[in-house]
């Protein structure tokens, strides 16, 4: 029920009386029990956080588990959620309470998202540095190709595995001189491989 101007005024109250900032946690909450889906404004949580830099949490009063969980994915560390043994009790707060089962695929699934959520650097996943081989894909002979043959986009395709050459050099490779003969969906190379010359000690000194 409060604007950013009160939440400032409660902020100042907890500071001045000396709690530190970072002791302090603001949860969001709509004050309806239960509360309309379409008054939630999940992203008045983020704008606190914003506005006084603050951490973050929320105080559900909705019916279901799908908003705290959204709520989780969008930084809340705290999650505030009426329960009770039986929405049928008598009492104001037991129609916008979880049941056990509902609070226990609630704290399932804010469990899952936390875990999900990462650290946000973009890189390969040790699951994907796995699959990469095998996933990506390397330029192959989409035919028999003959030594001395230009490749071209009629004899040359992208395929799995990606052990050859990237696709991503596909411009290089068009309209270069096949230095062999390649078989149809043999992995494409720009040079014949050359064995490797043994020389003798000292023969490259001056």
């Amino acid at each position: 029920m409060a604007d950013l101007g009160e939440i400032e005024d409660a902020l100042d109250v907890l500071m001045q009386s000396g709690v530190p900032k970072e002791k302090i946690t603001v949860l969001h909450a709509t004050t309806e029990y239960p509360c309309p889906i379409n008054e939630v404004n999940l992203r008045a949580m983020q704008t606190i956080r914003a506005a006084f830099g603050v951490k973050v949490g929320y105080s559900d009063h909705t019916q279901g588990i799908e908003v705290p969980i959204a709520a989780v994915a969008m930084g809340a560390c705290i999650i505030e959620k009426h329960f009770t043994l039986d929405r049928a009790m008598e009492g104001p707060d037991h129609k916008a309470s979880l049941e056990p089962n509902e609070l226990k695929a609630m704290t399932l699934a804010i469990r899952h998202i936390d875990q999900a959520m990462g650290d946000g650097i973009k890189r390969p996943t040790p699951s994907e540095v796995r699959n990469k081989p095998i996933a990506r894909k390397s330029l192959v002979a989409s035919r028999a190709i003959n030594d001395g043959e230009v490749f071209s986009t009629e004899n040359i395709t992208a395929k799995r595995p990606g052990n050859g050459i990237s696709p991503m050099r596909w411009d290089e490779v068009i309209s270069s001189i096949a230095p062999r003969n390649f078989a149809a969906d043999e992995l494409i190379e720009l040079t014949t491989p050359k064995s490797t010359l043994h020389m003798p000690p000292g023969y490259l000194t001056k």
